[in-house]
């Protein structure tokens, strides 16, 4: 029987390893190859200081730039090293306590794989056409193929793949099933999900709770009913993009009652999403982070304590816990989101051992792991909200503003009065 108990007390750390480890942004063979995931045994300490138990790995698999155009499922991006040096790395976390969730990019693969090359030279005659989905031999594209085909969001170097082919499903399977059975993942983020047809996630998770009983698999989804893909057939969870917006929009507003009104309509009485575990994030490696985000630098504070006491999964983007900026419009585009990191040199005492606090808070708590949530007192400056399991409760109070906020509130037939530090927040059970 599946079991992914797991995941109610995880709390996540996202990294994208070809920035994070100083890899050449563009794969040119043994030019550029390297051992450079073997970076991330180093980083262990520094996740289980902060209370990290599971990590999330951008693209790892042979691609030609950013990742996200595989042309090999089976094989380490040669930038980042050998299946051997990823074997030893994930044996490293899980030898730490720390499960490895890979980002599962199947919508769509480079012009690199091996099915687009061979379309490519031998055209109608080539096995692999049916592979390609919206394959046209009379249209044309950017790179001057001769024919035309699907791609993701107008991008010709990233093509879609076509579920309809029984050829493809099974390629795609069968790589999830070689990186269980030889690396022993614990769970997959599915890229672009919702641009994958829907059959496929049911099909993906019947095979791998075959494979492994405790496998998680989480969606990309940025808009629309996540319960479309969080149910029993298809995902575990999806990123929890309408709260993203919530966290840093109301403390840059002073209006808590945005994130307020997104975290009843989730999970209130009645909310959509109730029993659900959404993936709840601050920033990551596709929006500003959250310190270029927030107006008010020091808003970090109680924007780290929602993500840890909301209803979901917590995740942190690499670096943001010392507070790194990153702004994508500012010329360099995704690249300013996914930088080389030296954890050596990186310092913010402060903000770490606030995120380490509220690590340990949450780990303690199965109120705050699994209760739903209760909207207590909601201003324009301040929230209260309480985490309910059974009789064991947290109230959770934020402030947004530069100055001491004294709150007077009444919780359960109990008076509370607390005076909350400028930026300040206070978990009290």
């Amino acid at each position: 029987m599946r079991d992914i108990s797991w995941v109610k007390e995880s709390v996540f750390y996202h990294i994208y390893p070809l920035g994070a480890f100083g890899c050449p942004r563009e794969n040119k063979g043994e030019e550029t190859a390297g051992h450079r995931i073997l970076k991330l045994i180093d980083w262990i300490d520094h996740l289980t200081d902060i209370g990290v138990n599971a990590v999330y790995l951008g693209p790892i698999w042979e691609s030609g730039t950013h990742g996200y155009d595989t042309f090999d499922y089976y094989t380490l991006d040669r930038r980042l090293g050998t299946n051997e040096d990823f074997k030893k790395v994930v044996e490293a976390l899980h030898k730490a306590g720390i499960k490895v969730v890979l980002d599962g990019v199947f919508n769509h693969v480079g012009r690199g794989h091996k099915a687009f090359l061979d379309v490519k030279e031998k055209r109608e005659s080539s096995s692999y056409a049916g592979w390609i989905s919206g394959l046209n031999f009379g249209g044309n594209n950017w790179y001057n193929d001769g024919f035309s085909y699907d791609c993701w969001a107008g991008a010709q170097e990233l093509v879609k793949l076509n579920y309809y082919n029984e050829d493809v499903n099974n390629h795609i399977l069968n790589a999830v099933a070689m990186w269980i059975s030889e690396f022993d993942i614990d769970g997959l983020r599915l890229d672009a999900a919702d641009c994958i047809q829907r059959d496929f996630f049911k099909r993906l998770k019947n095979f791998t709770e075959e494979k492994k009983n405790t496998f998680w698999l989480m969606g990309e989804i940025i808009h629309g009913d996540y319960n479309i893909y969080v149910n029993d057939e298809m995902l575990d969870a999806v990123t929890n993009y309408e709260c993203w917006k919530g966290i840093y929009s109301s403390h840059n507003d002073h209006n808590y009652f945005e994130i307020s009104y997104a975290m009843k309509r989730q999970w209130g009485q009645g909310g959509l999403y109730v029993g659900k575990y959404l993936y709840n994030f601050l920033d990551n490696h596709d929006v500003n982070r959250i310190a270029t985000l927030l107006k008010e630098k020091e808003n970090i504070f109680p924007v780290y304590t929602l993500l840890f006491t909301m209803p979901g999964i917590p995740s942190i983007y690499y670096g943001s816990e010392w507070a790194i900026e990153g702004d994508k419009n500012a010329g360099q585009g995704d690249i300013a989101l996914r930088p080389e990191i030296d954890i050596k040199s990186m310092s913010n005492p402060k903000l770490i051992e606030h995120i380490k606090s509220l690590s340990e808070i949450r780990k303690s708590s199965k109120a705050l792991q699994s209760g739903v949530y209760e909207e207590v007192q909601v201003k324009n400056e301040t929230l209260v909200f309480a985490r309910v399991l059974g009789d064991e409760y947290v109230l959770v109070a934020l402030n947004s503003t530069d100055k001491e906020q004294a709150l007077s509130f009444n919780y359960r037939g109990q008076q509370y009065d607390v005076v909350l530090e400028p930026h300040g927040s206070e978990i009290l059970k």
